[in-house]
């Protein structure tokens, strides 16, 4: 890694701007050197380099620069800067922290403005968890910060190599001030500087055979996402996504999250910073912007600011996991992502790929994607980042290259569909669309912490719904009653599934988080009345009396019941006597 002291790495001079990217010639630069473009100092970052010319993608608007005017080379690459305050914050794509321009320059953000990802001005109390004579080594935990709910862990950065503690202080202190000095002179502050895209090192990669919890039944029951894996979840304009993604935020079982706003429209970026600061964080009551890190970059900001925002949201998600936190990170959308990557790509002059989008589209991605994982970090804890992307497919499209590469890379696929969501049918995720290849990994931890019987009822219920989607062209043309009668019961408990199982209102206040033991406890209740109802058409009863049964009908009641399983037991109780009636009549 790079000293981050900036250096005068020379001056050169504009000699042809095509939108955000630029050439200059005369700089001596290195590749991803950060670089002032023209009077203003725009902030820009090396791209290409083709003999003495310098290819440049510039962080802001370019209008009104002209050829002739001064580029300087920082020396430095795009960095992000990591330490307490980093939660609670909305950032930019290049963490330029938006609160902060606001008071600079008003709501709308002029050229050349800057201001540091921490603030400088803020103290916080320090303690120390070494003691002067131990030995520390990269990724070390020297003291701690209660920053907001989460205790933030001071580590020595991942590039020092370390040494014996000289000194340790106690005490209130801004980010930049010294905390700790090693024996030899190293001088440990509480902040550290990381480039952007350079993944930060981890001692080992762990099997991903823990899941990531979300209290949402068709996530968590049928297509579970493991911590550390990655999930894309595809969907046109108002199936959905935005909901999703929130649910995802309160309720899975991430201590930290993530959220970053790529290229998505202003005013749903604004309804995203409106909601977020006002969604209370149900483990701890408290905001949960006390564990979010939101990073904006909306569609109508420069297009090399949204190409480094998923690097920048990466890298703070990547700083939480080297504390030992589990972080949930959302992007919102790689779509917009690619899109920029196209801009840049047609402005470079490249050859273009499928549908005009570069030919690394997919590399770019897999980079991304591979960020993700639950690992055991260099101070010897274990975390995890779970990766979900949102795409925005035009049109709904599946076919096109963003969605069609994402799916060669991510192990879980959420398909939303809008067609689920003009039938109010919530979350409108289309259960025969989507796959979890997490699967079988995660076999392990349901039989152990829900039950052996788990992963046989899921088997079970997904049968259930594809036989269904099979006998649907028959009911349509025929209508249900011209079904054989095993079959019309076969429908009727699909209807079940997805009716009971799989919809879940977001919010009413019981229903919006549904844990395991509750799922299971569910799937089981409605395996039970299909056993019984199999049994019972066999033996002549007709479906219409099958399905007619009060105890039946009441089972969607459970799903708004906190304390629900007394209700529950006294339900089948009433369900095995009025099949036992049945019979007898």
């Amino acid at each position: 890694m790079k000293d981050v002291a900036v250096k005068d790495a020379g001056r050169g001079v504009l000699q042809r701007i095509a939108g955000p990217v630029v050439t200059a010639v005369g700089l001596d630069a290195h590749m991803y050197d950060v670089v002032k473009v023209g009077e203003e100092e725009l902030m820009g970052e090396v791209i290409r380099i083709e003999g003495d010319r310098i290819i440049i993608q510039v962080y802001e608007d370019t209008s009104g620069i002209r050829p002739g005017e001064p580029v300087v080379n920082t020396g430095l690459s795009l960095t992000v800067e990591l330490g307490p305050g980093l939660l609670k914050s909305i950032y930019d794509g290049i963490q330029r922290p938006l609160a902060a321009l606001v008071d600079k320059v008003g709501d709308f953000i002029e050229r050349g403005v800057s201001a540091p990802g921490l603030d400088r001005t803020v103290t916080w109390e320090f303690r120390p968890t070494v003691r002067a004579g131990d030995t520390v080594g990269p990724g070390s935990v020297i003291g701690e910060v209660q920053e907001t709910s989460i205790v933030h862990r001071v580590m020595v950065p991942p590039h020092v190599k370390g040494g014996v503690v000289k000194s340790i202080e106690r005490g209130s202190f801004t980010v930049e001030e010294v905390v700790c000095t090693l024996e030899d002179g190293t001088e440990l502050t509480m902040m550290q500087r990381w480039p952007v895209r350079v993944p930060r090192p981890v001692a080992e990669k762990m099997n991903p055979d823990i899941p990531l919890i979300t209290g949402q039944r068709i996530l968590d029951g049928l297509f579970p996402i493991a911590k550390g894996g990655t999930a894309a979840i595809p969907g046109p304009f108002g199936s959905g996504k935005t909901v999703t993604q929130q649910q995802l935020a309160k309720w899975s079982d991430a201590e930290v999250v993530v959220y970053i706003g790529c290229g998505e429209r202003g005013n749903e970026m604004t309804e995203v910073l409106i909601e977020f600061p006002h969604l209370q964080d149900p483990k701890t009551g408290r905001p949960l912007m006390e564990r979010t890190v939101l990073i904006a970059n909306t569609s109508n900001m420069p297009v090399a600011a949204r190409e480094a925002s998923v690097y920048t949201g990466i890298t703070i998600a990547e700083y939480f996991r080297d504390m030992g936190y589990d972080v949930s990170l959302m992007a919102d959308s790689t779509s917009r992502w690619a899109e920029a990557m196209r801009e840049i790509s047609s402005r470079l002059e490249e050859m273009p790929g499928e549908e005009g989008y570069p030919a690394y589209l997919a590399a770019r991605l897999s980079e991304f994607y591979e960020r993700a994982g639950r690992v055991r970090c260099l101070n010897g804890m274990y975390g995890s980042i779970s990766v979900i992307g949102a795409v925005s497919p035009p049109g709904g499209d599946f076919s096109e290259p963003v969605t069609q590469n994402t799916l060669r890379i991510v192990k879980v696929f959420w398909a939303l569909d809008a067609k689920l969501s003009q039938r109010r049918h919530f979350p409108a995720i289309n259960w025969l669309n989507s796959y979890s290849l997490y699967l079988d990994t995660l076999t392990g931890w349901y039989d152990e912490h829900v039950s052996p019987e788990w992963n046989h009822l899921r088997s079970w219920a997904m049968e259930v719904l594809q036989e269904e989607a099979e006998l649907q062209e028959i009911v349509q043309l025929v209508g249900s009653d011209a079904l054989p009668e095993e079959q019309q019961i076969t429908i009727e408990v699909a209807r079940m599934i997805r009716e009971i199982f799989l919809q879940q209102n977001a919010y009413d206040d019981v229903d919006t988080f549904c844990d395991m033991t509750k799922q299971y406890d569910m799937m089981k209740a409605i395996k039970k009345y299909s056993d019984l109802a199999y049994a019972a058409q066999a033996a002549g009863i007709l479906p219409q009396q099958i399905m007619s049964l009060k105890s039946k009908n009441d089972l969607p009641q459970i799903k708004f019941i906190r304390d629900y399983k007394p209700v529950l037991a006294t339900m089948l109780s009433r369900m095995d006597e009025e099949f036992n009636a049945l019979r007898a009549a």
